[in-house]
């Protein structure tokens, strides 16, 4: 078959195509490695520059413009006095300040020169601007050196200094540069998302490629020479939270705030410390004392790895709840726009799961009750901000649940019965209904109402004025049961669940979220 005409110039078009995508491509990959090539050149250059100009004007410079804090050690065992030495033989003249929860003892063998040590836990002969870091830091910068870290020339730091001053126009939102303590941290460099809403703080392995000479990350790794601007380091809610840097990267994030880790550079490490087993065992326990310390006062319960293991660190089986007593419907959280503590929530899921296995052993007929319901219908969860989780029971059935008879019994003695896992169970005593706890000691809890039928009308013997939703129904919603997606499983829940729920709090409540009494909310704003 012939080829036509029309057939001969597509072809000629295609490959034509084909030798452009190939140029382009190509020029594309030259030019990227150029690129590369040309910011590592320029990064040579500057630290060229640093050897060549460390001189008596360049460190001049740095050592009027940076404080030097030293905040991470430990009093038992460190290496501070030889680690500023050796900032002294390079910067002579630098500023440093020693900041301690306490007095150090045994006490530090620091060198002569201008070293400050500041004391955060002022004794009463003394005011109290005397404890505070920010009084005592006059200069632009801040560097925090770890211990144990050795100055062996004064080009990085002063690389350091003019890599951050140069940020300040063309990437603003980077306002931290680290440096790592030898090669073996260089390249922890992560994501961090802190949900304050949620309690809930989020590492993961930074995706993004690395540049020539640098990496931009949320966080990196602990052992870091930090350098930042002293403005934003005291515009922190708390700019000397321990252990650092880790509270300096999670309270920079709510601000969107990114580090620019230098990872193909490092500062020489010195002594080696914690060699021997025990003082390894108590710097170990200091770090995670301090960590839980730092994550209850940034109000952080729940921490996932950058490997996916999650930690908790909220209330549990052997502590108290992490709110208190709940007043007008409103727990405290919600004042601080904060939602239910991620802890509470997955024990209160434990509590109903055991309860409803329980029921449903004893030939218990249940139903979920109010905002718990609520809760299904809109999430399939626990709504995020309750508290608690209700649920209705038929009276008559009170004495087939066995536990529930004895939470009935040891209620006249003014006791309550603790069941094989530790659940407890008691008759409330703010009316006519029952409860079962997480624990003895943390009260997060399920209500079980007692409800009975008086002429078609389900009803009970005790109501909450402040529980806008807690009133009578038709007798025809549990007849029958239906049921519901609910805390990961299938619960218990009155047929026509759109219709239930309408009659209880109004029309197009599953749509139209809002808190309990969000009058009080507004009045607080």
């Amino acid at each position: 078959m012939p080829i036509s005409k029309c057939q001969i110039v597509l072809v000629c078009a295609i490959i034509f195509n084909c030798l452009i995508l190939f140029y382009v491509s190509h020029v594309h990959n030259i030019n990227g490695s150029w690129l590369r090539h040309k910011q590592d050149a320029e990064f040579k250059k500057r630290i060229d520059d640093g050897k060549l100009n460390a001189s008596a004007d360049s460190r001049h410079e740095f050592e009027k413009d940076v404080t030097i804090v030293f905040l991470e050690f430990e009093e038992f065992e460190n290496d501070v006095g030889r680690t500023i030495s050796s900032i002294f033989s390079q910067f002579p003249n630098i500023h440093i300040v020693v900041i301690s929860q306490r007095r150090p003892y045994p006490p530090l063998d620091l060198p002569a020169g201008n070293v400050l040590v500041v004391i955060q836990e002022v004794p009463p002969d003394q005011k109290q601007s005397s404890g505070r870091p920010e009084n005592f830091i006059t200069t632009p910068y801040v560097m925090f050196v770890p211990d144990g870290v050795r100055f062996d020339s004064a080009s990085l730091p002063i690389t350091m200094l003019a890599e951050l001053k140069s940020m300040a126009t063309t990437k603003p939102q980077l306002k931290v540069i680290a440096v790592p303590i030898n090669t073996r941290t260089a390249n922890e460099c992560n994501k961090l998302t802190f949900d304050i809403k949620r309690w809930t703080l989020e590492y993961a392995v930074s995706e993004e490629e690395a540049q020539s000479y640098y990496r931009t990350c949320d966080a990196v790794g602990p052992n870091q020479v930090i350098l930042l601007k002293a403005a934003f380091l005291h515009s922190l809610s708390a700019p000397y939270l321990r252990p650092f840097p880790e509270s300096l990267f999670i309270q920079a994030s709510v601000h969107h705030i990114k580090t620019k880790l230098l990872h193909k550079m490092s500062f020489p490490q010195g002594f080696r410390l914690f060699k021997n087993p025990h003082t390894q065992w108590k710097y170990e326990n200091n770090v995670k004392i301090r960590k839980v310390a730092m994550f209850k006062k940034l109000g952080i319960k729940r921490v996932s790895s950058p490997m996916g293991k999650i930690d908790w660190y909220g209330c549990g089986k052997n502590t108290g709840r992490c709110f208190g007593t709940v007043y007008d419907d409103m727990p405290d959280y919600l004042y601080m726009s904060r939602w239910t503590p991620p802890c509470c929530l997955q024990h209160l899921r434990e509590t109903a799961r055991h309860l409803f296995s329980i029921l449903k052993r004893d030939g218990v007929h249940y139903w979920l009750e109010g905002g718990s319901l609520l809760g299904a219908a809109r999430y399939g969860d626990i709504i995020p901000w309750d508290y608690d989780i209700d649920i209705g029971i038929y009276q008559h059935e009170i004495e087939k649940c066995s536990y529930l008879a004895q939470a009935e019994k040891l209620s006249n003695a003014g006791k309550k019965f603790v069941d094989e896992q530790g659940f407890t169970w008691e008759k409330a005593i703010e009316g006519e209904f029952y409860r079962i706890q997480y624990s003895e000691f943390n009260h997060l809890h399920v209500d079980i109402f007692p409800f009975y039928e008086k002429d078609g009308i389900m009803t009970k013997n005790t109501w909450f004025e402040t529980h806008r939703q807690d009133r009578e129904f038709p007798a025809h919603y549990l007849k029958p049961l239906g049921t519901i997606d609910f805390i990961g499983m299938e619960a218990s829940a009155p047929n026509h669940v759109r219709d239930f729920l309408e009659l209880k709090f109004g029309k197009g409540v599953i749509e139209n979220p809002q808190y309990p009494n969000p009058q009080k909310l507004k009045k607080k704003s």
